[in-house]
């Protein structure tokens, strides 16, 4: 079967397009009513600024092929857990099984976002996508590339007798819903569907370095895993986005790898193993408690 996502693409770049044109056209209209110094002092909109945009379709183009990659090892084992492990086959016919593949990706989903934004070494793999101050629909296409995470998070749904392909396929779906919740440009929706679905007003608050919105919202399709779980947080203000230590660069290779490096310098400096464990293994902002103090110190932020 082929990936829906290649399908979504000229739809991923006609929305973008629209949303470019509108942004362009509401800084018209804001700058024809304000004074020099107003403007300068009014926070990035959701418009777009073209390198920091160039980066982010860059990265979607890469990832395409890496996440084509991890697939195509990841269909090995599931494939080898699907036929050897699991105690059943579910059928692709009934229609409850569809159920349990969508919501058995994203339920995982929500698992291992949690966790990336828990566990700096996860974290690495997906700050890239948090390093903007824009939140716009090119935002939405700066994607990770290494998805090993995933694969690992998602190996009971084959174990649980689902096809492999039913797995992707559902992973795309899910990536596709997300799309769309990356814009200003959509506010509030209707309570029902604000109280069940990702939103875009949800998802803001999630790229939001706000210190209240700060890992929050962990949602792809549905909002409700946030609900249940404490993580939820309602949009109050417009957020502040991007990483909580900006970061200067629009080249992708280091908007990916930086992390990595962090890691790696912090682990050579650290002098202790459980520090440097700390390092690797604790929330993004950790720091080794100092040695005349008995507490632990636990950061924050998204560095």
């Amino acid at each position: 079967m082929q990936d829906p996502v290649l399908f979504a693409i000229p739809f991923f770049l006609l929305l973008l397009i629209l949303e470019w044109t509108a942004a362009r056209k509401l800084e018209r209209i804001e700058a024809a009513h304000e004074s020099s110094a107003a403007r300068r002092s009014r926070p990035v909109s959701g418009a777009y600024l073209t390198r920091d945009s160039v980066a982010s379709i860059s990265m979607g183009l890469v990832s395409i092929a890496t996440t084509a990659a991890w697939k195509a090892l990841a269909l090995l084992g599931y494939s080898a857990i699907y036929a050897y492990v699991a105690p059943w086959h579910l059928s692709a016919h009934r229609w409850y099984t569809w159920i349990i593949a969508i919501l058995g990706v994203d339920l995982t989903y929500y698992a291992y976002h949690r966790m990336a934004h828990r566990v700096r070494l996860i974290w690495a793999t997906h700050q890239a996508h948090h390093s903007s101050v824009y939140f716009n629909f090119a935002t939405a296409l700066r994607q990770k590339w290494n998805n090993s995470g995933e694969i690992l998070m998602w190996v009971p749904l084959p174990l649980l007798g689902l096809p492999p392909w039913m797995v992707f396929f559902s992973w795309s779906l899910n990536l596709i819903y997300q799309f769309w919740v990356h814009t200003e440009r959509i506010d509030k929706l209707p309570r029902p569907i604000e109280f069940l679905f990702n939103t875009p007003s949800h998802h803001r608050v999630h790229h939001g370095m706000d210190q209240v919105y700060l890992d929050k919202n962990y949602g792809g399709i549905l909002i409700i895993w946030d609900r249940l779980f404490g993580s939820f947080q309602p949009e109050l203000f417009r957020p502040h986005y991007g990483l909580t230590k900006p970061v200067d660069t629009f080249n992708i290779w280091k908007l990916q790898t930086r992390e990595y490096v962090a890691i790696a310098r912090d682990w050579q400096a650290a002098q202790r193993l459980r520090d440097r464990l700390g390092y690797v293994f604790g929330p993004p902002g950790w720091e080794p408690r100092p040695a005349a103090n008995a507490s632990g110190s636990v950061g924050l932020a998204r560095s």
